[in-house]
C-alpha cells in the first residue's frame, strides 16, 4: 500500500477538529490537561478497552455509549484517572453532558477518557467550567495542543497523519497516543484516539481495529503493568466520500493496512518513551512455527526486567534473552534459536543453535550503545514472525515511579 505522512494528527482527517487547555486538574498551570476532539458529523466508531479486572470509570461509560457503533466527540482529561471513585461514572457522565451541551451534541455521542492517578477524586467543577472555551478553541490545527493535554509522564508528543487512496478517493487517518509507564496493554495501549475520514461501517471498523491491534499495541511493553485505563477508540467520518467499506474486500484490506500503520507508528513511539528510557528496544522473531507462537517469544523477551537491564548497560548479555525464550509459554526447540543484535552500529551474532559463539565484546557494545536496538531471533522451526517494542530498565524508571503520586 502506497501513502504519504503529512502534518497532524486527529484533525487532519476531513471533517475532524481539535483543541486543548489548562483547566486545573494540574497544578502546574503550565501543562494542558483538558484535551477535545470533535467531528462535524456523526461517526462510526470502535474502541477496545484495558483487561485489567479495575476499570476506570470512563471506560465503563464510553463502552456503553459505543453500543450502537457511533460517536461525534472525544473529551478527556489527564493528571487524575477516574478509578476507583465512588462518584466516578457520575463524573464521566457529567463530562458527556457538558460537552453535548456545549457542541449541541447528544451526551451519548461522547467518548470520555481520563489519566492519570488512580483512586483519588477528580473535581468536576474545573472540567465543566472550562469545557465552553475548549469548545470555542477547537480547530483544524488543534491537534498539537490536544496530544499535550492528554500526556501525563510522557516526554514527547505521540502523533501521526497518513493520505493514502480507496477505490481513487483520498483518505487520511490520524492518531495520538499517551503512554509512557504502567505498559503491558494485551488490548491496545494506555490511551490512543485515532480519527479517520474513510467511510467503512462500525462492524468493520471494530474488525479492523481488532486486527491491527494483535500486532502493533499488544505487542508493547514497558513495565509489565497493565493499566486500569487503557482505551482505543476509533472514529470514522465518511467525508472521503469512498464506496462504504461493509464487508471484507480489496478496500478493507487497504484500510486496515493504512491503519496499521499509523498503529505502530503510535506503538514504537510508546516504547521509545517509556519512563526512564534511553533507548528503544526492538525484538524481531522469525522462524517460528505459528504466529501465536512467534508473538508470545517476542513480547516475552521485551518484557525481561533482565534483558531490559542489560540493554541499559549495553550489555551483550544473550543468556538473558535464551533464559527468556525459555519460560516463554510456547513450545521452542531452544538447541535450535540463533540470536544476534544489530543497530545503526551493525549487526553481531552472539548465539547459535542455542549456544554461544564466538564474538567481540567492543563489537557488541557498538552495536548496543545506540538510542534504537533490534534483537533479532531465528527459531527455525517455521515460517512466522513477529515483531515487539519494549526499552531498557534504567535507574529513573524507579525515580520517576517512587513519587509519581506524591
Amino acid at each position: 500500500m502506497d501513502y504519504n505522512k503529512i502534518t497532524g494528527s486527529v484533525a487532519a482527517p476531513l471533517g475532524f477538529k481539535a483543541s486543548g487547555i489548562h483547566c486545573g486538574i494540574r497544578r502546574n498551570r503550565t501543562k494542558k490537561d483538558l484535551a477535545l476532539v470533535v467531528a462535524d458529523v456523526p461517526c462510526t466508531a470502535a474502541a477496545l478497552y484495558t483487561q485489567n479486572k479495575v476499570k476506570g470509570a470512563p471506560l465503563i461509560v464510553t463502552k456503553n455509549h459505543l453500543e450502537n457503533g457511533r460517536a461525534q466527540a472525544i473529551i478527556c482529561n489527564s493528571g487524575n484517572a477516574n478509578t476507583c471513585n465512588a462518584d466516578g461514572l457520575d463524573i464521566a457522565n457529567a463530562m458527556c453532558e457538558a460537552v453535548g451541551k456545549a457542541l449541541n451534541l447528544l451526551p451519548e455521542d461522547v467518548v470520555v477518557a481520563s489519566t492519570g492517578v488512580i483512586g483519588q477524586p477528580l473535581p468536576l467543577e474545573p472540567i465543566t467550567s472550562a469545557i465552553p472555551a475548549l469548545a470555542a478553541t477547537l480547530s483544524d490545527n488543534g491537534d498539537d495542543d490536544a496530544v499535550e493535554a492528554i500526556m501525563t509522564t510522557d516526554t514527547r508528543k505521540k502523533e501521526i497523519a497518513i493520505k493514502f487512496t480507496l477505490s481513487g478517493r483520498e483518505c487520511t487517518i490520524g492518531g495520538i497516543a499517551k503512554g509512557s509507564g504502567m505498559i503491558n496493554p494485551n488490548m491496545a495501549t494506555m490511551l490512543c484516539f485515532v480519527t479517520a475520514d474513510a467511510d467503512i461501517s462500525a462492524d468493520m471498523l471494530h474488525e479492523a481495529l481488532k486486527d491491527c491491534v494483535a500486532s502493533t499495541f499488544n505487542m508493547v511493553s514497558i513495565d509489565g503493568d497493565t493499566s486500569t485505563n487503557d482505551m482505543l477508540t476509533i472514529l470514522a467520518s465518511g467525508k472521503a466520500g469512498n464506496a462504504t467499506i461493509t464487508q471484507k474486500s480489496a478496500d478493507y484490506n487497504t484500510f486496515k493496512e493504512a491503519l496499521e500503520v499509523v498503529m505502530t507508528h503510535l506503538s514504537r513511539e510508546v516504547a521509545r518513551d517509556g519512563e526512564g528510557a534511553t533507548k528503544l528496544v526492538e525484538c524481531f522473531v522469525s522462524g517460528a512455527a505459528d504466529i501465536k507462537t512467534a508473538r508470545t517469544v517476542a513480547k516475552t523477551v521485551i518484557q525481561s526486567s533482565l534483558f531490559k537491564a542489560a540493554m541499559f548497560g549495553s550489555d551483550a548479555n544473550w543468556g538473558r534473552v535464551l533464559c527468556a525464550i525459555g519460560y516463554a509459554e510456547a513450545e521452542v526447540d531452544v538447541n535450535k534459536v540463533d540470536v544476534e543484535f544489530e543497530s545503526a552500529g551493525g549487526v553481531i551474532d552472539v548465539c547459535k543453535n542455542g549456544a554461544g559463539i564466538d564474538f567481540s565484546e567492543e563489537a557488541a557494545r557498538n552495536v548496543l550503545v545506540r538510542d534504537e536496538v533490534r534483537v533479532n531471533i531465528n527459531l527455525n522451526s517455521g515460517d512466522a514472525t513477529a515483531t515487539a517494542w519494549g526499552c531498557d530498565l534504567t535507574y529513573d524508571y524507579v525515580k520517576i515511579n517512587g513519587d509519581y503520586r506524591t
